[in-house]
């Protein structure tokens, strides 16, 4: 790269480090993102469980692991947010308290965070019109091809930011465990196409017909 180039683009780095600098030293801590008075000022409010997730009886993780101390609870479950902490939403699930936590998606702030897993419909309205194979896949948190991305958000939660940022993109992906991981492929049309990972993998995640 020729030294004019590189001087420019270290000049230019070197003047936006400044500027954000400057930029975070000019906001009032209670108006900078993370803090406790930040937190605090983020709205509550109330909906539905957007899909099927996992508690350990008090939190409920984002990446959604499967384990034999977890429980599932089912997606349209009545949820109320009550308030926000580091990288965690305070809830009532169904009037238990549950912390969803933002274990994998940190790129997305607290408010998006939360309004992604508590939504203002109940989404079992719309699995109810939904063809029978669907919603046997939707109970018993598997996917089988046809499917649109919200049925299998719904059926397995939505694929964390940091491995999936785009919702609109072709494949997602996610985990059974720390080391058991599958895709879920979508054609043009946005239903699924394909599921890939190992074979032990699928039999637990793919419908059975």
């Amino acid at each position: 790269m020729p030294t004019l180039i590189r001087c420019l683009i270290a000049t230019a780095c070197l003047g936006s480090a400044a500027l954000a600098v400057s930029v975070a030293q000019a906001q009032p801590d209670e108006a900078r993102p993370g803090t406790a008075r930040a937190r605090a000022a983020l709205p509550t409010f109330s909906g539905f469980l957007c899909c099927n997730m996992r508690t350990d009886g008090s939190w409920i993780s984002d990446i959604n692991y499967v384990a034999p101390d977890k429980r599932v609870i089912e997606a349209g479950t009545p949820v109320v947010v009550t308030g926000y902490g580091r990288q965690r939403v305070h809830t009532t699930v169904d009037g238990t308290p549950q912390d969803l936590g933002n274990d994998y998606s940190r790129d997305l702030d607290l408010e998006a965070f939360a309004r992604r897993y508590v939504q203002p419909t109940d989404p079992r309205l719309a699995l109810a019109r939904a063809p029978a194979a669907v919603r046997q896949a939707v109970r018993s948190q598997r996917v089988t091809p046809g499917m649109t991305r919200e049925q299998v958000a719904m059926s397995l939660g939505w694929p964390v930011a940091s491995e999936t940022p785009r919702l609109d993109g072709r494949v997602w992906r996610y985990w059974l465990s720390s080391f058991e991981e599958f895709h879920v492929r979508f054609d043009a049309d946005g239903r699924v196409s394909a599921i890939d990972g190992e074979a032990e993998v699928l039999q637990r995640v793919v419908l059975q017909r």
